[in-house]
């Protein structure tokens, strides 16, 4: 890839801003399963960027698809997690919107890891 470390991405870094962000709207949510869930799927996206990027670039695009699953699945527990009071709208929103922002970027960068491959 045209990029030194996983450091230099800007979804790793948003992805972590993501994670730093989830961790601090459920510090005093009491509710253990639902807020262990989302803290490992929100670490998971940018984790798995860094581990993918560790390694080949046919590597680096199924790591994405796995980051952009764990995407999928924080968008999908901050419905739940706003439906039922654990956080506010304006949290889910910033979660759903940061979330679906990644899955592009996610994808993009795969896009090119796998076109990599192919040459």
């Amino acid at each position: 890839m045209a990029f030194r470390s996983f450091e230099d991405l800007d979804v790793w870094k948003r992805g972590c801003g993501l994670a730093v962000f989830v961790y601090e709207c459920l510090a005093a949510n009491r509710d253990f399963g639902i807020r262990d869930q989302m803290q490992r799927s929100a670490v998971s996206i940018p984790s798995n960027i860094a581990e993918g990027h560790e390694r080949s670039s046919k590597d680096f695009a199924r790591f994405l698809t796995i980051a952009k699953g764990s995407s999928a699945e924080l968008r999908t527990q901050a419905y739940i997690a706003a439906k039922v009071g654990i956080i506010s709208i304006e949290q889910m929103n910033h979660i759903v919107d940061e979330t679906k922002q990644l899955s592009r970027m996610m994808q993009a960068l795969a896009k090119i890891a796998k076109s990599k491959t192919e040459n």
